[in-house]
């Protein structure tokens, strides 16, 4: 990672502030952007907060001024994104849709906008899947569907970048060990969980020349879940 410039889309939560803090320990210079207030200092060198990355033209702005400081990308990794339990008898369509917006189309739409500024050959893009796409259980339906569409999109892209060098990858999480997820699920073995600092050392190694020759990839890191 060591002078690497590397964007991370939903720097400001729990996965992205570990992700942000893993590949500056590493030496990169890390790129956040996210829809909450964002400052440079720490592990980011450059903040763009503010930015709705479900909003084409926010989107392009953003990676527009990103440009200007940094004309060459090394990574991308997409972590923004959100998850709801509904089930499909008494859950709502707009669930479905809000979390296509989150998942999928946040991945899209930075991924396109990066696309001119990433290193060619080189370049990396790591999104954020989930294992929940492979096999979804009661309540997971939308959140799954739309993880599968990061899936798809991953598979997609890889295969229209390779001749590029440019590799595109996903993890696959289980249950990561959030507070969040602490305070929904109070009574589980947080210790089966994955860790977002163990997410993120699965994230770096993909972003890094040591994974040079995978791409197409969708990883699980599903601990012990």
């Amino acid at each position: 990672m060591q002078d690497k410039v590397i964007a991370v889309t939903g720097a400001a939560g729990a996965l992205g502030r570990a992700v942000c803090d893993k590949l500056a320990g590493l030496g990169a210079s890390v790129v956040g952007i996210d829809l909450a207030r964002l400052t440079s200092g720490g592990a980011i060198v450059t903040a763009c907060g503010g930015v709705d990355l479900t909003n084409t033209e926010a989107v392009n702005s953003a990676f527009a001024k990103i440009a200007a400081v940094h004309p060459t990308l090394d990574g991308l990794v997409n972590v923004a994104g959100g998850f709801a339990w509904e089930t499909v008898a008494d859950g709502s369509d707009e669930t479905w849709d809000r979390l296509y917006r989150m998942n999928v189309r946040t991945a899209l739409l930075a991924s396109k906008a990066a696309l001119p500024t990433l290193r060619r050959p080189g370049g990396s893009v790591v999104n954020i899947g989930a294992a929940a796409s492979q096999k979804a259980d009661m309540g997971m339906g939308g959140y799954a569907a739309s993880k599968a569409g990061v899936s798809r999109l991953t598979e997609s892209l890889a295969a229209e970048l390779k001749d590029a060098g440019v590799r595109v990858n996903a993890v696959l999480p289980s249950i990561i060990d959030t507070p969040a997820n602490r305070k929904d699920m109070p009574d589980a073995d947080f210790s089966r969980w994955v860790t977002p600092d163990a997410l993120a050392d699965a994230i770096a190694f993909l972003l890094s020349d040591a994974a040079r020759a995978v791409t197409g990839a969708l990883l699980p890191v599903t601990g012990r879940v």
